[in-house]
């Protein structure tokens, strides 16, 4: 987010297809201070990753599109920037959206449509921030078993 330093913003790829939520993402982004680039299919977000020499910080994808999901670009991106955030953004409920291969971890943002500027700002913020759980942590937390209890 564009600030008073002399950080540059953040760059964040937006992926819909339809334009008019394309068209309104990207300006609401704009406005509150983002570099925006967009997209309105997977195959033209993928061909950004490959072509774009400059950072890209998050991903903004809508869940349900025709060519590929929203979760198969995400695993296609990041195959080519393995350090992209993504923040996925759907009409449909978080349960629901588990039939697209989509489940969200704890903590993890999700951005439901229609949303207000605000809320726009608070989600993005928070997915350039999360970090899952690591691959570590996840082991070892499955590998702790309680306890035998002794009976005095």
């Amino acid at each position: 987010m564009a600030t008073s330093s002399s950080k540059p913003p953040e760059t964040i790829l937006v992926v819909d297809d339809e334009p008019e939520v394309l068209s309104m993402a990207s300006d609401m982004l704009r406005m509150i201070g983002y570099s925006v680039l967009t997209a309105g299919d997977s195959l033209e977000a993928i061909r950004i990753a490959q072509a774009r020499t400059g950072p890209l910080h998050l991903l903004l994808t809508d869940i349900v599109m025709p060519v590929m999901t929203g979760r198969d670009l995400a695993e296609a991106f990041r195959a080519i920037r393995p350090h992209v955030k993504v923040l996925f953004m759907s009409a449909y409920s978080p349960a629901s959206i588990e039939k697209y291969r989509v489940r969200l971890g704890p903590g993890e943002p999700f951005l439901a449509k229609p949303f207000t500027i605000a809320q726009l700002r608070e989600t993005v913020r928070h997915a350039l921030i999360y970090r899952p759980p690591s691959a570590l942590y996840r082991s070892s937390i499955s590998r702790i078993r309680p306890r035998p209890r002794t009976v005095p």
